[in-house]
């Protein structure tokens, strides 16, 4: 018995068939793939059509009232006579102290948990916390500053009571940032000093902290920059919302560019909303100046290894 040579001929081999397989099986991946894509790219746009709709609605309203009188006066009853004087010298005063209270503990916990903490079950039970805490929400801050420090420490509805809980509020994000930033740098770099016979702290103090200054700084920055824009914990603390004076001092009532902001929200003149149209402004420029601050940092003070 003899098998046809053309019908053999016309059935493709095993090898081909496989490859065709793959082959309709890699268009349909393909494909699907530049759904996806167009899908991802179209939500995007969406994002930034409302984004960029919101932006320019607010340049509108907040153009006329953009003028030297929005930096130079106190907030008022009156509309053409408000300004955001004593919410912006509140702002610099809270960041300022924020930072300073923030910046060297931050550092300095993530110092230790890098460089000195033994790996046991009570160091990872204190990263896990810290992890945790850095996404705790910003109003149970606001509570624990105002039964710890407003009343418990009797700092009152001062800058130092709202610097302090704005410092726990971006405390973990900060040390989450200095420990990152600490261990991107190589371990070589810390055994060639030990070679040489330097210390530990020598090694963190000449070598780790210098090499890792541009990221520490970097997420400081960012921590701070969510700093200014909470109302919650203030609110909560009760930072008021007129304020005639200028702060002189830590221990001074205080308010803060979100919450003059809000207060002129919530009156119902349109020129107040037109105010706080400008107020949003003034706040944008300056969370974009500390980002903008921030990305210069890190490209200055980044080494590539």
């Amino acid at each position: 018995m003899t098998i046809d040579a053309q019908t053999f001929a016309g059935q493709r081999s095993p090898d081909e068939a496989f490859s065709a397989v793959n082959k309709e099986q890699l268009q349909r991946r393909h494909q699907i793939g530049k759904v996806f894509e167009l899908l991802s790219i179209a939500s995007i746009m969406v994002g930034m059509l409302f984004l960029i709709v919101l932006l320019v609605d607010v340049f509108i309203d907040a153009l006329p009232w953009l003028r030297p009188q929005l930096f130079t006066e106190f907030p008022s009853r009156f509309p053409e006579r408000a300004g955001l004087r004593s919410a912006l010298q509140g702002t610099l005063w809270l960041i300022s102290l924020t930072a300073l209270f923030s910046f060297p503990i931050g550092i300095g916990a993530a110092i230790y948990l890098e460089e000195y903490a033994p790996k046991n079950w009570f160091t990872q039970f204190i990263e896990v916390n810290i992890a945790n805490l850095a996404g705790v929400p910003s109003i149970i801050y606001g509570l624990l500053g105002l039964g710890l420090f407003v009343r418990s420490f009797g700092l009152g509805r001062t800058l130092m009571a709202g610097a302090l809980t704005m410092a726990l509020l971006v405390m973990p994000v900060v040390i989450v940032a200095s420990r990152e930033a600490i261990r991107a740098v190589p371990s070589s770099i810390r055994q060639a000093a030990y070679g040489l016979g330097a210390t530990r702290w020598q090694v963190v103090w000449s070598h780790v902290l210098p090499m890792s200054f541009g990221g520490i700084l970097t997420g400081t920055i960012l921590a701070l920059s969510r700093a200014i824009g909470e109302t919650a914990p203030l609110i909560t603390i009760g930072a008021l919302t007129f304020i005639a004076f200028d702060p002189r001092g830590p221990f001074d009532i205080f308010t803060v560019l979100p919450i003059q902001i809000f207060n002129w929200v919530s009156l119902p003149q349109k020129e107040f909303h037109d105010l706080a149209a400008a107020g949003i402004v003034v706040l944008l420029v300056v969370l974009l100046s500390m980002n903008a601050l921030a990305i210069y940092l890190r490209s200055r003070f980044q080494q590539r290894w």
